[in-house]
Order: structure tokens, then sequence, then C-alpha cells
């Protein structure tokens, strides 16, 4: 079994950054255009709940009566109102442990709120939002189950009135932009690409430090970071990978072939049915009608 397929957590320069009550809250002013100070009453409550290659979930917190749920994605994924569903139901179940849902007092929750904080490659707008009600199989005018996720798109360049609220947000952005322009300078016939892959990382954190650029953070957890980003670039290499591997198995044949293709690359890599489909966007319907044809 690979690396990949080992590893259950892995932590990111995201999550390393905002798993922080001060950057959180800096966070969250930003995003709701507040001026909270109060970081004490802010309470995180991430659950390790562990998917492919990543956490599920970055950072959950209660502020202010809400329940602020952030996942940071480097690949477009329409799947994130279900996964969120499923994320926010188990910390629901467990904030409301100790109630007695069948009495007749209506027990109060905080109001969940969704964020995606996107710094891919592919193309995307400032701002895309995913409803649960358009992965309903029928399209229905007035739902009676919703869950809407704001993506924002942090890469470089993008939400730049978000970005000037949040000075830590916007120093990640520039460190990845810097991590992958140096990688991106890498000859394409160099020896050993980890190695250099490593190397640049390592020079990006170097001018990020001399120029300011999260330099605290960056002197502080330099090892950590540096591992971070090597497994960001070949978690995105290697989705990438997987999915030019389908699609040239399947691109004369329609998109749903070709998810399908992307599917069984998965599967036959060793991933589970669950982890494919998430990745992906197949569902059952299309692997019965898959098998049918």
């Amino acid at each position: 079994m690979s690396e990949i397929e080992n590893k259950n957590y892995r932590d990111t320069v995201f999550r390393m950054l905002f798993n922080n009550k001060k950057e959180l809250l800096s966070l969250y002013n930003a995003l709701n255009k507040t001026s909270y100070t109060n970081e004490d009453d802010l309470i995180i409550n991430t659950i390790g709940d562990s998917t492919f290659m990543k956490v599920k979930n970055d950072v959950s917190f209660i502020f202010n009566s809400q329940l602020n749920i952030f996942e940071h994605q480097s690949s477009l994924c329409p799947n994130m109102p279900l996964r969120d569903f499923f994320y926010v139901a188990k910390l629901l179940k467990k904030i409301t442990t100790e109630e007695d849902l069948y009495t007749s007092k209506l027990i109060k929750i905080p109001a969940p709120k969704f964020f995606v904080f996107y710094n891919g490659t592919s193309p995307m707008q400032d701002r895309k939002v995913y409803k649960l009600s358009e992965q309903f199989e029928t399209i229905i005018e007035e739902p009676e189950l919703e869950l809407i996720v704001t993506a924002l798109n942090i890469n470089n360049g993008h939400n730049k009135e978000l970005m000037e609220a949040c000075d830590t947000l916007k120093e990640y952005s520039l460190f990845v932009s810097i991590v992958r322009q140096y990688i991106k300078e890498i000859p394409k016939n160099v020896d050993d690409r980890n190695d250099a892959v490593g190397n640049a990382i390592s020079k990006a954190i170097d001018k990020c430090i001399a120029d300011g650029t999260l330099s605290i953070f960056l002197k502080k957890h330099r090892a950590k970071v540096q591992e971070a980003s090597m497994w960001d670039y070949n978690e995105e290499l290697h989705l990438k990978n997987v999915k030019k591997e389908g699609y040239d198995e399947g691109y004369d044949t329609g998109y749903d072939n070709a998810a399908i293709a992307i599917f069984n690359n998965l599967i036959n890599k060793g991933h589970s049915k669950e982890e494919a489909m998430e990745l992906t966007g197949v569902t059952e319907d299309m692997l019965l009608n898959n098998i049918k044809s």
C-alpha cells in the first residue's frame, strides 16, 4: 500500500494557520465585516474525521451563536454540500449529546454557516455557491432540506476586499503563489523532481521570511510547513494524473463515461468506492446505467 493510502491524517498550512483562535476570529471578522475582539468566546470543535488524503473538515468553531464550518480545498468539488451535511450532523449530535430530543422543550442549536476556501489551479470566479438541492435527482422548487456552501477563491489576486480585511489570509495566498512559481521554474528534465520540488518550497519559504510574509509563522513551523506544502503538491498532482488517465480512457464517450473512467481508475489504485464517488461526482445511478449499457 502506498504512503498516500497509509496516511489517515495530514495537516495543511491553511489549517496550521487558522486552527488558532486569534487568526480564526480575524478570518471570521473579515467574512462577516465585523470587529469582534473577544477571541476567548470562540470555541473550536473540529472533529478529526479523515477521508481521502486530508481531514474531512479543516476547522469548525462556535462563535456569536453560529456554528462555522471552514474547509480548504485545492480542487473544485460540487459535492461539498453533501459532505458538509454529514459533517454538521456529527457536530450537532456531539453538541446535543446531553439533551433529550424527545422533550417538549425546544432545544436551541447554533446556526450553521459553511465556507470553502479554494486555492487550486483550475479557474474559478471569486465566489461560487453550492446547494444541496442541486444534488437531488429531482429538481424541487422549494426543497424541504437545504444546505448552502459558499466557496471563495483565495488565490492571489482574487477576493481583494476579503484579503485586505484579513492579513493572514492574504499572506497565505501570496505564500502559495510563490511556492507554485518556484515549482513552475523547475526544469522538466530534472533528475529527481521530488528533491527539486522540496528545494523550491524551501526557497519560497526563505523568500517569504525575507519579505515579511508569514515570517514569524514560517520561522517557527518551517519543517511542518515544508512537509505540508510537499504533501499538498503531491496530492494535487496525484489527482490531476488520475483525472487525466480517466479522461484519456473515456473522453470520446461523453462526460458521464469520462467520470466513470476516472472512478474506475481510482478503484484500481486502491481507493474505496465512497472516496472515488466523492472525488468524481459519480452516482449510483451512473454506475448502474454503465453496467446496463
